[in-house]
């Protein structure tokens, strides 16, 4: 019974680590593979004559992904000359005059504007903030600065914008306005909070990893 027992238990033990091989390796894959089939969908807007598949006799697969970082590389060059520039503007203008679709462009624009451009230093800051109520802290990052009038109506003590994003999906999240002396500040960068954060808590920061490590060796 004993060695029945043993097999029966290393069996589950192999099987779940083969589980966790294999899932973040089909995930991965599974990630790659739509974002390639998506970026081939663009070559679905040239006319039928000109696609690969019609002039090559096959479909080659990636080359809408590669044709996808081509024109973003390209619109990145146009963007950056005087000309490239006053006809964004105008494309600008010409949206932010549409009811409803100047509010939506507005908002994608400007939130696109604060997560990719370098100059975003307020938002590399995570903390520990008390949400969804007192006494349970939840990582946060901050967002940028309130606007006067909203700083004012606060009164005045100094308030913090804040990001609370939600596990383990943190593209979807909760805006909140938090008063500095009620948060904590955390000795972590964005990727170590983002990773806690998707993994449930279950990876650590790699600093406090290899401390872990350090004491399990040590004893």
């Amino acid at each position: 019974m004993g060695i029945s027992e043993k097999k029966r238990f290393n069996i589950k033990k192999y099987l779940l680590t083969g589980v966790l091989i294999w899932l973040p390796i089909i995930a991965g894959v599974w990630t790659i593979d739509y974002i390639v089939s998506a970026s081939d969908g663009l070559l679905h807007l040239l006319p039928v004559r000109w696609r690969p598949e019609e002039l090559l006799g096959h479909k080659i697969p990636g080359l809408g992904l590669i044709a996808a970082l081509v024109i973003l590389l390209l619109t990145g060059l146009f963007a950056g000359n005087f000309v490239g520039r006053k006809i964004i503007e105008m494309w600008d203008n010409f949206f932010g005059h549409i009811p409803v679709v100047k509010t939506v462009y507005t908002s994608v624009k400007k939130v696109s504007e604060s997560l990719l451009s370098d100059s975003r230093q307020s938002f590399k800051t995570p903390l520990l903030v008390q949400f969804p109520h007192q006494g349970v802290w939840s990582l946060a990052f901050v967002s940028g600065s309130l606007p006067a009038e909203i700083a004012t109506a606060l009164g005045d003590e100094e308030y913090l914008s804040v990001y609370v994003p939600t596990t383990p999906n943190p593209t979807g999240g909760y805006y909140i306005m938090v008063k500095k002396s009620d948060t904590r500040a955390v000795d972590l960068s964005v990727d170590e909070a983002l990773k806690y954060i998707i993994s449930l808590g279950m990876v650590m920061p790699d600093m406090q990893a290899a401390s872990n490590k350090d004491k399990t060796v040590s004893q």
